[in-house]
């Protein structure tokens, strides 16, 4: 019997689930809703040309099965930094191309999800068209939480950079504040520096002052660290800085970790996550998620030339607020249930799921599925990306989700019925 399958969110996960369920063996209907460009979200949706992706050509691929798919598709090598915004048209041509090697069993609603209702037997969507989708199974791909609130007043205040034009709208000659100093933030400085016009600098503050890292120019073969004997947190800590010191780069070290860091993450007890979040995750993120070298060489420009200062600091006791001629918030995302988005929101009030460990993301199972507030799993309710975080350490990036993606097409394949049972 043909099963309908609705994929809510239509970004990078959503792309990559919807590519699997089609290919994995099954006639299954897939129905993506999605209101925006396919492939875009956040990441790759309003990227300019010079937002790079911080990850090389090589690691890029939307297809499990071969490696290489994304660097023959751009011409790139391997190592590589590709523009983001050309990574969206690419999962548009993958979504496309899967498409039509499987015609008629996609259906692509222009719309949004307003409402998710999981019953034992699937489930419907409905839409702010007033449409109702029934499925079989529901996968929510809609990405990860909104940005995180400030608590501050400015009469120019920009919560979202990436609205189209929200940027190059603000005076060249006057200060503006970034709340925040990762990627975001160095995207937004891009942006505000791109046309070489600006004579005022543009400030980047946060708790740390930590900037992102930077990639070499040349790749390395990833290095395992031997985490054979960690039982703790401290054990793990200890083993790393350990291999990094004697490493002629810590890069690979960091790299090598990667296929670990889930069950790693896991294997902690909830103390120890939240002394990792409180003391160290910080420091992780400048280590593990870098600048491609373009990008650093830009920023360093930037700051020789005193147009970008990064500066430690809370913005409610900042000097001269007043003086900015915008504050722009840079904090990546929030946590649930205030980061949550309308859809995710609903779900969290009516208890149909629960936050995540640390309320990172939601609370899934170990294949996927999300949980309930009473702690049923619902087998037909699935959760793709970044919002599998608490539940899952390693869960934004593309290698992880593409993984996740073929994983959860896999576990939807109908299970044989076992000999001599009725």
């Amino acid at each position: 019997m043909r099963r309908t399958v609705a994929v809510v969110g239509g970004g990078c996960s959503g792309v990559l689930v919807t590519r699997e369920l089609l290919r994995s063996g099954e006639e299954d209907h897939v129905v993506l809703i999605e209101p925006g460009e396919l492939g875009g979200g956040v990441a790759y949706g309003n990227a300019q040309p010079w937002h790079l992706l911080n990850s090389r050509a090589g690691a890029m691929s939307a297809d499990p099965d071969d490696p290489s798919h994304f660097v023959r598709w751009s011409g790139a090598a391997p190592a590589e930094f590709r523009p983001r915004r050309e990574y969206g048209r690419y999962l548009r041509e993958v979504f496309d191309e899967a498409v039509a090697a499987h015609p008629g069993r996609v259906d692509v609603r222009r719309t949004r999800a307003s409402r998710i209702e999981p019953t034992a037997d699937g489930g419907t969507v409905t839409l702010d068209d007033g449409a109702v989708v029934r499925a079989d199974h529901i996968v929510l791909a809609v990405g990860g939480p909104v940005t995180a609130k400030q608590p501050f007043g400015h009469e120019h205040y920009i919560d979202d950079p990436w609205v189209p034009g929200v940027l190059e709208a603000l005076p060249t000659d006057r200060p503006v504040l970034l709340v925040g100093t990762g990627l975001t933030a160095v995207d937004v400085a891009l942006t505000l520096t791109a046309d070489d016009r600006r004579t005022a600098p543009v400030v980047a503050i946060s708790r740390r002052g930590m900037l992102p890292l930077t990639h070499t120019v040349d790749a390395a073969p990833p290095a395992e660290p031997d985490l054979d004997d960690c039982a703790t947190l401290r054990d793990v800590v200890r083993a790393v800085r350990s291999a990094a010191g004697e490493a002629v780069d810590w890069r690979p070290i960091v790299d090598g970790m990667r296929p670990y860091l889930d069950k790693l993450w896991t294997a902690l007890t909830r103390e120890e996550q939240e002394a990792f979040l409180r003391h160290l995750a910080r420091t992780w993120e400048c280590h593990r998620h870098r600048m491609a070298p373009v990008v650093a060489a830009r920023v360093m420009a930037l700051r020789e030339a005193g147009l970008l200062e990064i500066r430690r600091g809370g913005v409610p006791a900042w000097p001269g607020l007043a003086n900015y001629a915008a504050v722009v918030n840079c904090a990546g995302p929030g946590k649930l249930p205030g980061s949550a988005g309308p859809l995710v929101g609903d779900l969290l009030d009516e208890g149909l799921v629960r936050l995540s460990p640390h309320d990172l993301g939601l609370d899934i199972d170990p294949a996927g599925r999300l949980v309930a507030a009473d702690g049923r799993v619902h087998e037909r309710l699935w959760l793709i990306g970044p919002l599998r975080r608490g539940a899952q350490w390693e869960t934004t990036a593309v290698p992880e989700i593409r993984a996740q993606a073929h994983r959860l097409a896999a576990d939807l394949r109908p299970r044989p019925a076992l000999a001599g049972v009725a």
